[in-house]
């Protein structure tokens, strides 16, 4: 796994005994983002899949939405004071002929210092980070079944190489409507695994993501579903439960949000209608029933 993960000694205790052994832990490294050499922000990951990061980071701010923007992605030489690489810094150089929009990057006002466990650390206010949609995901034909619903979470599990090893990431999966696994990507931060997938949209000239489920290993926050609308992805889904303000924007953007996606079970937040459910009449608060 290379810097994916990191071996140490911990001592082991049960209710028998207590031993020395072995474990394996998810890295987790800062890296530096650049845009055309000047420095954005550092967040907090595991590396690996670097440059999807970066590009879905900036997905993520509006400030990107097609591949043709990009002219490349580096790793910064000379990044220590004797001149070597540690791959924790990355510059995205955007074509000669684009420039990024003005309102994207006023947006971005926050102290340029993102933790794992916070995408949203250092914003201004939340109207900074309603970064205005380039795609719109309420007319998008996307239609799902319960059926083909529950079976992701196992397929995103099955797909999870590093959390075996460690038990310590968050995953993101992108699949069809019929269970087709696009894409999965692993971090040590939520909103990370979200990038990096978009960044890899991105850098495969596949946004809007049209007609395509993006199913998250944790709870679904406001910044998740704001990741997944502007990456015009119709319909978010987490095994955890949602925040009330990301079921307020799913509402509003017209995107489907289900959560405590279990076994056989979920709750449909939104968007009930691209799954052909209704809340059954009889009962407050009942069950969802095919309309």
């Amino acid at each position: 796994m290379g810097r994916v993960t990191t071996r140490r000694r911990v001592l082991r205790v049960t209710a028998e005994r207590a031993a020395a052994r072995p474990d394996t832990l998810v890295t987790e490294e800062p890296l530096e983002i650049r845009l055309d050499g000047e420095p954005l922000t550092v967040t907090m990951r595991t590396p690996g899949h670097d440059f999807d990061l970066a590009a879905g980071f900036l997905v993520g701010e509006g400030v990107l939405t097609a591949g043709t923007q990009l002219a490349g992605i580096r790793y910064c030489a000379g990044a220590t004071e004797e001149g070597l690489n540690t791959y924790n810094v990355v510059d995205v150089v955007t074509a000669a002929d684009f420039h990024p929009p003005e309102d994207a990057l006023s947006s971005m006002t926050r102290n340029f210092y993102t933790t794992s466990s916070c995408g949203l650390c250092g914003k201004a206010s939340l109207d900074a980070v309603r970064v205005a949609a380039r795609w719109e995901v309420r007319e998008d034909p996307l239609e799902l079944t319960p059926a083909a619903l529950t079976s992701f979470p196992e397929k995103l599990r099955a797909a999870q190489r590093v959390f075996d090893r460690t038990g310590g990431l968050h995953a993101a999966a992108l699949f069809t409507a019929d269970g087709e696994l696009l894409a999965v990507r692993e971090d040590v931060g939520r909103h990370n695994a979200v990038d990096k997938l978009a960044g890899w949209a991105l850098r495969e000239d596949r946004l809007p993501l049209r007609s395509t489920v993006l199913m998250v290993s944790g709870r679904a926050s406001f910044e998740l579903v704001q990741k997944a609308v502007l990456a015009g992805i119709p319909a978010l889904a987490a095994v955890s439960a949602p925040s009330s303000l990301a079921v307020d924007l799913a509402e509003e953007a017209g995107m489907t949000l289900v959560g405590f996606l279990r076994g056989s079970t979920m709750n449909v937040y939104t968007g009930a209608h691209r799954l052909g459910l209704a809340p059954a009449p009889a009962v407050a608060g009942g069950p969802l029933t095919p309309a």
